[in-house]
């Protein structure tokens, strides 16, 4: 049991730490690109990134999740679900190169077509990727991630900044979204030393498959309808729009996308290993949730509060548009630690059936909402995603009220004193943006006053998460010296 919390704590570590680097500079980049291009032309890549991340889903999810959540998992049960991802990508890839004209005279767009043929070779790639990850997960080697991710997003950034300079227009972002996943396998493929061996066995592929389809279904109806609204912004409003509400969107999502991961990539195996032991289970999820709110809250709500100045001094006038999307993406995202935290504790208990009857129940609900916003505006369709996120949250946490004995009451008794900090810190610094000063200056102001509200906060009421994050960080350090000095004493040797 010690072995797996130090193995978990050092994991999150090493992911949260390749999260943060990649996402941090995707971010950099992101805004760089966005200053050097026009809000269309972001909108025709968001338009394509919609298909393709949907094409995703038949090789990354399901197959992957299955070779961790098998305790028994071996080379053959490896090599079998990488030759079994490269032929249905192989599919896939036809399928999307055919219909590369019909999305383009659906959606009027002529460049589309040969966009959506460069990008969707991301599909046979991610199915290499996919089975590099579960091996790197399923052995906890969380370290091989950080330096794989890192290189590639450096190098793809910086070749697409230089074609964004040199007026390649779309074709900048494309070399970024495709150069960053090839750059990444490749560099796994040497760091990990992972290889498929010539072995195929249709008796593990039937195994694999019975639990993965279920994984698989739940992450293609979850990526369908979360990039639903991308699909009818762009078909029934304007690229602009659709630019408007990615842009701002994105501000949120890459807080979300630097959590969410590491969480979803640590807590599964975790989870996974000590599935027969409920009160270990519901000890690691009540302290993950604790850590992630008391991330998450913050950054949720302080982006919310300086999200004006913060367009004006990274994207520049022309995209002020986008900072109500952006705030409302903030409210929204409040919503989801709790809601992928509770999912992976049905999908580690090996509930594959209940994880796809609770998500057809939430998307069933999520659409309603939809299409009844979809007939007021874009401001509206935002607004029911935060509906949306709120009742998944709600769906997610009812069946752990048995599987670990932490529902409602418990969840949220724990999370109720980090949204009180987090919203206390907010009060202080949102009044600030409306001050006649720079805005490069109001967002220092407002960034260093939020930091020590909320830190201050937390060390005046020794808030509980605040503390365990402490603990857990000095852990880590002792135990990162303990390692050197062992290393260091078998080198003397």
């Amino acid at each position: 049991m010690k072995d797996l919390k130090q193995k978990t704590a050092s994991g999150f570590a090493y992911k949260f730490a390749e999260r943060a680097g990649a996402q941090g500079l995707n971010f950099i980049i992101s805004l760089l690109l966005a200053r050097l291009l026009l809000p269309e032309e972001y909108g025709v890549i968001a338009l394509v990134t919609v298909f393709i991340t949907i094409c995703d889903v038949f090789v990354t999810y399901g197959f992957g999740n299955s070779l961790i959540a098998n305790k028994d998992s071996d080379q053959t049960d490896f090599s079998t679900c990488f030759y079994f991802g490269l032929m249905l990508a192989a599919v896939v890839y036809v399928g999307v190169f055919f219909a590369a004209p019909l999305l383009a005279d659906f959606y009027d767009t002529e460049i589309l077509t040969p966009v959506v043929r460069v990008m969707g070779l991301r599909v046979p790639l991610a199915a290499i990727n996919s089975v590099q990850h579960a091996y790197v997960s399923k052995k906890m080697m969380f370290r091989k991630f950080f330096f794989s991710t890192l290189i590639g997003t450096v190098v793809s950034g910086v070749v697409a900044i230089i074609m964004a300079y040199m007026g390649c227009g779309v074709w900048a972002m494309v070399e970024q979204y495709l150069g960053n996943v090839i750059m990444d396998t490749v560099f796994l493929w040497i760091i990990v030393g992972w290889r498929p061996t010539r072995e195929f066995s249709t008796a593990r592929l039937k195994k694999i498959y019975s639990y993965g389809w279920k994984i698989l279904v739940v992450g293609l109806i979850d990526t369908t309808y979360s990039q639903l609204r991308s699909l009818i912004i762009g078909k029934k409003y304007s690229k602009d729009d659709l630019a408007y509400y990615n842009r701002g969107y994105r501000f949120p999502s890459f807080g979300m996308r630097l959590i969410e991961p590491t969480v979803n990539s640590v807590m599964f195996p975790a989870l996974a290993h000590c599935r027969n032991n409920q009160a270990e289970m519901r000890d690691i999820t009540r302290k993950v949730i604790l850590a992630s709110t008391y991330i998450i809250y913050p950054i949720m709500i302080g982006l919310a509060a300086v999200a004006r100045p913060l367009v004006m001094v990274l994207l520049t006038k022309k995209w002020l548009p986008c900072v109500i999307y952006l705030q409302i993406g903030c409210i929204a995202n409040l919503f989801r630690p709790q809601q992928f935290i509770n999912n992976s504790i049905v999908k580690a208990s090996g509930r594959s059936d209940l994880l796809l009857k609770l998500d057809i129940v939430k998307k069933a609900i999520g659409i309603t909402l939809l299409l009844i916003s979809m007939m007021f505006g874009v401001f509206w369709i935002a607004i029911s995603l935060v509906a949306t996120y709120f009742i998944s949250m709600m769906i997610n946490i009812a069946p752990n009220r048995k599987i670990l004995g932490y529902g409602y009451r418990a969840q949220f008794t724990d999370v109720f004193k980090n949204l009180i900090l987090a919203l206390i810190m907010g009060a202080c610094i949102y009044p600030i943006s409306f001050l006649e000063l720079n805005n490069a200056l109001l967002l220092v102001i407002q960034i260093v006053l939020g930091v020590g509200v909320y830190l201050g906060l937390s060390i005046l009421f020794k808030n509980e998460s605040y503390c365990l994050l402490m603990r857990f960080l000095k852990n880590l350090h002792k135990n990162r010296k303990a390692a050197k000095s062992k290393r260091s004493e078998v080198s003397k040797t």
